[in-house]
Formats: structure tokens, sequence, C-alpha cells
């Protein structure tokens, strides 16, 4: 690694050029502002940062001092919590209060939409995430399982298309318009012709020429183009329909009013990730994703692929213009609202070492370069800003309790000191993942309420989190049954309680996590629903198709009005549910049972796994034993990894078992991966860099700092990176 020394720092060459030669032009910072800047904000944090890791160690050790103590008798709730107060970990709460984080833009505060987290190192995925903030509902109906039948053989080109389908696809359309978009007479069913007269919405059907019931749900219209074109557009919950009506296309010739597609608002907001779903070990990856996200914030990223055999590029989409019932010109934002996504608190980069030739922690390099490069969108003239509001929004992952969020507040606001910005243009998106978290979540928005924007229940991390911390308290239910213990639903409901009360509503996103199954569109759209009645502004998804579907949940549910219900109910759940330890009794599983889990977490732990490390692939679609597609990233492998772990630990199973299902899975993996002509097979030999990591992180998962998966993960990758290429 040639490196360069700047301001005290030395500096990976690669990294110190990027910054230099292209993320500071045009951000109106200065090279030695920066320089100096990062010196101090190092000097300043990372003693801070290393005493809040100290911290965590701290309290895991007692807490697995009073299990063990405690070992063969029945838990005592009480006595645990008093326990748990006593050192620090449950802390006392704060009075009421209400967050108060200045002006934030609509896709934050005010509209409830779904939300897009996609892996900021694959540019084409970037794109098409940020542009995912408009989509065909006839698209996502017609390619995928939505609806009955084989969505298989679909073409994009518009011929050879399937007739009954596309009616099948017309009429759920049409009863969806009946549903959110009601007509003052007759049905959407019927519909002959859609006009606009004088700013007024005029519709044809069997009851005659009747409107919208709702008039003020017509927002305007964009007049015929060339070909003859055009589009109404209509307003639900905030969110914009765009109704296309091209009768001489092969869809619109299907149907009675030629409605060939409706265009829905689908991600309003999207998060660019650089942590969980990425892959990125050192300088060299570090840069590549920083220049997307420069890209992005420039309004000049593209990307190019071949499909069909064509080079096909994208680009950012532009503002949708339109005309109001006023005869106004207007524009629709044509992008998701972007947000990014830093590492936690836990891990150091050697891209920068301190003036001792310490690694620094990679949370203050993310924090200090994406906020830099945002700089270039705060800066910006264009419309096409990405935050019109003129904010930063950062989402801060794996924090632990209050004191962690107060060190990432103070931290973004030294780093505004330094780069000239307003205190409080960061936003702070906190991930309530970590049980200390959940468990003292008023506290921790609290340190955040005059930069908070986000909150959210990632139950994958949190399942991780809780076994690891509950490690020596005693064998963990199975992995599938995890989801019903009492814990999941009073963390899941008091998440949002806890954000009302802290005066969430109207100001700052509640958010619910992913949907795993990108290829069950069918089953999402019957069950995610769930997520917008839970009172979430917003909820994840796993892909374009997907927030297009999901969309049709919040043109259903009426968020804001579902959290007032909610407020009114009062508390759903307590502390002393969410504290509550999902112990199993081994004694009532089979031999069978055991072994099929052992099986599921191999397998899933190794189809994850053995991309991250050989290829550098950092969230995919990974079968499992049944060979149904999941999102994987590394949070479901902490799971895995500490299920297996806390088992192994407990003698539920022994090594000989684990590494018997390792091999016998790795062989179900590489079948799998079989058309990969990139992929290494794990089998027979077993002694790859990628089967040798996935057997650490269950055989050393138990003494990994909270469970997680990183530490193992990076060393792994490192070490596959400096070896041979195999072909």
């Amino acid at each position: 690694m040639v490196r360069v020394e700047k301001s005290g720092l030395s500096v990976d060459a690669e990294l110190a050029e990027f910054i230099e030669t292209e993320a500071l032009p045009g951000s109106g910072v200065w090279a030695s502002v920066f320089w100096d800047g990062l010196a101090r904000l190092v000097e300043e944090f990372g003693p801070r940062n290393r005493a809040l890791l100290a911290r965590r160690q701290e309290l895991q050790a007692q807490i697995d001092a009073w299990h063990l103590a405690r070992r063969g008798q029945p838990h005592d709730a009480e006595s645990y919590r008093a326990f748990l107060r006593e050192i620090g970990y449950l802390e006392p709460d704060v009075e009421d209060f209400s967050i108060d984080p200045g002006e934030l833009d609509p896709e934050i505060a005010s509209v409830a939409g779904p939300q897009l987290v996609v892996p900021i190192t694959n540019a084409r995925f970037a794109l098409n995430a940020a542009n995912a903030r408009w989509g065909s509902l006839f698209d996502a109906l017609y390619g995928s399982d939505a609806l009955a039948g084989d969505p298989a053989g679909r073409r994009d080109d518009g011929r050879d298309l399937d007739s009954d389908r596309v009616r099948q696809v017309i009429g759920w359309a049409r009863d969806h318009l009946d549903r959110t978009a009601p007509l003052a007479g007759g049905s959407w069913q019927s519909v002959r012709d859609v006009s606009v007269r004088d700013g007024v919405l005029l519709v044809e059907n069997d009851a005659g020429q009747t409107g919208l019931a709702d008039p003020s749900q017509f927002v305007g219209h964009r007049p015929p183009r060339r070909d003859g074109c055009r589009e109404v557009i209509l307003r639900r919950h905030g969110l914009h329909l765009r109704l296309v009506f091209d009768p001489r296309s092969p869809v619109g010739a299907m149907d009675s009013a030629g409605m060939s597609d409706i265009v829905l608002e689908a991600a309003l907001s999207v998060i660019m990730d650089l942590e969980d779903s990425v892959a990125v070990v050192d300088a060299a990856d570090k840069v590549a994703a920083y220049r997307n996200w420069l890209g992005l914030m420039q309004g000049e990223l593209e990307s190019s692929f071949i499909k069909n055999g064509r080079e096909v590029w994208r680009s950012l989409a532009g503002d949708v213009g339109y005309v109001t019932p006023d005869g106004e010109d207007a524009q629709l934002k044509g992008r998701a609202l972007m947000m990014v996504r830093n590492v936690g608190h836990l891990m150091t980069t050697a891209s920068v070492l301190d003036a001792q030739g310490n690694e620094i922690g990679e949370g203050l390099l993310d924090a200090a370069v994406t906020t830099l490069i945002a700089c270039h969108d705060l800066r910006r003239q264009s419309r096409e800003r990405n935050s019109l509001a003129g904010s930063v929004y950062v989402v801060k992952p794996k924090m632990h309790g209050p004191a962690e969020v107060a060190f990432a507040v103070d931290m973004f606001a030294r780093i505004e000191e330094i780069f000239g910005l307003e205190r409080d243009t960061v936003k702070l998106g906190i991930m309530d993942e970590e049980r200390r978290t959940s468990a003292n979540l008023k506290t921790c928005i609290h340190a955040a309420r005059s930069r908070l924007a986000f909150i959210n229940t990632g139950f994958l991390d949190r399942t991780g989190d809780e076994i690891h911390t509950s490690m020596e308290a005693g064998p963990m239910v199975r992995k599938g049954d995890m989801k019903d213990s009492r814990w999941i639903a009073a963390y899941e409901d008091r998440n949002v309680d806890i954000g009302l009360a802290c005066g969430l509503r109207g100001k700052a996103q509640i958010g619910k996590g992913m949907w795993a199954m990108p290829d069950r569109m069918g089953d999402m759209l019957a069950q995610k629903i769930a997520h917008p009645m839970a009172g979430a502004t917003c909820a994840w998804v796993p892909s374009p198709t997907a927030a297009v579907l999901h969309a049709t949940h919040y043109h259903l549910v009426d968020v804001f009005a579902r959290q007032a219900e909610i407020t009114a109910q009062g508390p759903r759940a307590d502390l002393a549910q969410l504290l509550e330890i999902p112990l199993g009794n081994p004694q009532d599983w089979s031999s069978g049972d055991i072994a099929w889990d052992v099986d599921n977490n191999a397998q899933g732990i190794l189809g994850y796994v053995v991309r991250w490390i050989d290829q550098g692939v950092g969230c995919s679609t990974v079968p499992d034993i049944r060979d149904v597609g999941l999102m994987e990233d590394r949070a479901t492998c902490r799971i895995s990894s500490q299920a297996l772990a806390n088992w192994l630990h407990h003698g539920v199973i022994d090594e000989d078992q684990v590494l018997a299902a390792m091999k016998k899975m790795a062989a179900v993996v590489d079948r799998q991966n079989a058309a990969d002509p990139m992929y290494q097979p794990m089998a027979p030999g077993f002694d790859g860099t990628a089967f040798r990591a996935a057997c650490d992180l269950v055989f050393k998962g138990r003494i990994q700092p909270s469970g997680y998966t990183e530490p193992i993960l990076h060393a792994r990758r490192q070490q596959r990176k400096a070896e041979p290429v195999l072909r």
C-alpha cells in the first residue's frame, strides 16, 4: 500500500487522490480544511470511540457473569431488570419531549411510502434504486407472481404478450382505482374515456359522464405527445399515480379507455448502503463506493450493462413535468430522496492511520467523506437536487444505547463546523437494531432530537444481538420460532409507540424491515400491508418492482391517521416484555428437528459467505435449503452464526455435527451456484478461504464482539483478495 502524509495522517494514496481530485473540487471545501479537519476529528473522537467499544465489552462481561452465577436456576426477570439498571445497561428515562429536527424533505416528514436499500458499490443498482421513485404498475403485476398464473416468458419489447394476463392486470389495476380513487358515479371497470376539460377531470363509463368522488385527487395532466400518449395524474395519501393513455400501444389497445399503464410514485426514499449490503474491506473498495455516492450527489452517475446483446446505459432520471388544473406548469421529483448508511462504530480501517500509526475508526472516515460529498448537492443550483430542504441524511447503524447516539451527534456537529455547514444540516437516522438501543430508545431519540430523521426496527440484527447478549442464559429457541417470541412483538410495537410519543408523526420516518423474498411478490402483496397498518411511514423492499407493489399498500392505508389511532390506544408493550429472553427447551426437539436447523443455518451462512469472500458481493438473493431465494446480508448471517454458536456452547450440538453439516451444505451451495462462471466450488476440498470463514463465524461466534460478522469477514476477504485468482 502506497501512503501519503496529510496533516499528520498516513493516507492510502488512492483514497487521497480521490479526495483531492474528485471529491473536493466543487464541494466548497479546501483540501487543507478537509485534511486538518479529519485529523482533528480522529484525535478528538478516536479515543471516545474506543471507550464506547470497551463499555460494550464491560457490560457484556457483567451480563455473562450474572447468567453464569445463576445457571440451572429459573430465570428471575425482576432481579434481571434490577441488575441491568444497576450496571447502567438500562438508563433512566428522560422527561417527555418532542423532536425538533427543523425543515425536512416531505419524503421524510409528511409522505409515507416504500424505501429501498441498495449497495452503493453497484452503480447500476444504485441508479435503478434512485430512479425507482416511479415504476410501472402494469409491469410489476405482469412480470411477477403478484397475480395468479405463471409470469415466466414476459418480454420487455411488448411482443408476444399474454392477452389473458394483460386483461387480468388491467382488471386488478381498475379495481385498485375503485378502492383508492373512486368515481362519483359507477366504476373504473367500465370506463371508456378519460379527459381533461377546463382543468376538470371527466370520466365516461356505464353511469354516463362523471368524475372523481373527491375532485381534489386530480392534481394535473401531461398533454398528448406527438405519438398521442398522454397522462392524467392523481394523488392518494400524498403519493402520485400517473394514468397513461396510449391506445396505439399493445396494452392500450386491449383497454376500453386506451389505458396502457399506471405509473406509481413508489420508492420515495432510498438508503445508499456502505454497510451491511456491501463487502468493502480496503481503500480501493472505499473509493469505488465513495465515487458512486459522489456521482449521485453531483447528478452525473452513469452505468452501462449488456442486455440482449446490446449495451444499455443508465443515468439519473429527470423531474416529471405536468400541467396543474389551473393551467400552471409544475414538476414532480423524478428521483427518490437518497440517504446514505455509514458503517457503525466497531470497525477500523487501514485506509487512514493516525499520528501513532493506528487504524482510524471506519465510521469517522465514512462520516467525513460522505458528508463532504453531500456538499455537492447542498451547493448545486439545479432544481434536481437530492434534498430540496438542504439536508444531508445519514443512517447510522449498530449503535448501542444513548451514549453512542450522542457520540454520533457530536461527531456530525464537528464535521458541520469543519465544512462550514449550519448546525443540524446532517440529519441522523437511528437503526433500532441492538438490544441496548431498543431498551433505551426514548433516551436515544432524545440525544438526537435536533437532527433526527428516521428510526426503524432492524429485526434481523436485533435478533442476532438478542442471542449474543443472552448467550450464557441458556440455549435459544429454534430460529424459525424466534419470530413468535414475545420480545419481538414488544420490540416492534414499542418502537412505533415511543417514536410517536417523541413527536415523530409528521416530522420524521418510522420504518419497518425488509421483505426478504424478492421472487414472492404475491405473498408480499398479501402480507406487507401490515407495515403501514403498524404505523410505519416507510418499510424496506428488495427491488423496484417490490417498491411499486408495496406503494399500493400506502394508497389503501392512511399511515398518519393510523398513527393517531395508535397514539390514542396508549402503549402496547412494556420493557418487561422486551427483555424476555427467548430460551428454548432442547428436550422438546427431536434429533431430526435439530439436524434440520443445523443444516438450514449452515446452508444460509455458506450461501452468503462464499459470495462475500470470493466475489466481494455483500448482499444477494441466496437460495435457501428449499431453493427459495432469500435476500441475505450480514444481518441474516449474524443470526444464523449466533444461533449455531449458542447451541454449540450449550451442548445442544457438537463441533463434529456442525462441521459435517457445513461440508454437506457446501456441496448443496456448490450445486446452487453451478451456473455462475465466477464461482469457486467449496467441495470436495473444504479448504478454501470462504469455507474457513463460514466455519469461523460459528466456531468463533461466541467471542465475536456483539456477535458481529464483520471482523471475520473482513479479515478473510482481505486474505482472499491477496490470493491468486483462479479460473
